[in-house]
């Protein structure tokens, strides 16, 4: 069975999803990876699903879930990408690791579609070489258990 990784923010609408997509492209093979929030917004924000097609990840099946749907479950990994969710965390069955790693929410983004559009890249761009180096160092770390 493969560990879980379960990625938390706030509304489960944006940063959540785009670490959820870049991850499981990156290391799903290794790792079952979800998303959930502690205030769900109840939908995936349209651009997120659109500035991820950019990039050639396809999160428009993903959908906002509360936290409370994973407290029944092993969880290994907990990363909060927000404040809010990283304050309102609990601990899940099985937690081992823990992180934090906060990103500026693109929701709150003003402007035109164009000027949004800017800021949800510049966000999916940050958490993608943040959650990319995360997973080679996991595949890192299943290939020194293995050459062990």
């Amino acid at each position: 069975m493969k560990p879980t990784v379960l990625i938390l923010c706030t509304g489960n609408s944006c940063r959540s999803h785009l670490a959820e997509g870049i991850l499981h492209a990156a290391a799903g093979d290794l790792i079952e990876v979800q998303s959930a929030g502690s205030k769900p917004a109840g939908y995936v924000h349209p651009l997120a699903i659109r500035v991820m097609k950019e990039i050639g990840i396809d999160i428009s099946g993903h959908r906002s879930k509360h936290l409370s749907e994973f407290l029944q479950q092993p969880v290994e990994t907990v990363i909060t990408v927000c404040g809010n969710a990283d304050q309102a965390c609990p601990m899940f069955p099985g937690q081992v690791n823990r992180y934090h790693w906060g990103f500026d929410d693109p929701a709150h983004a003003n402007g035109t579609e164009e000027e949004k559009l800017t800021v949800f890249r510049r966000v999916r761009d940050e958490i993608k070489m943040v959650f990319q180096a995360y997973a080679a160092g996991r595949k890192d770390q299943v290939k020194r258990k293995v050459s062990a």
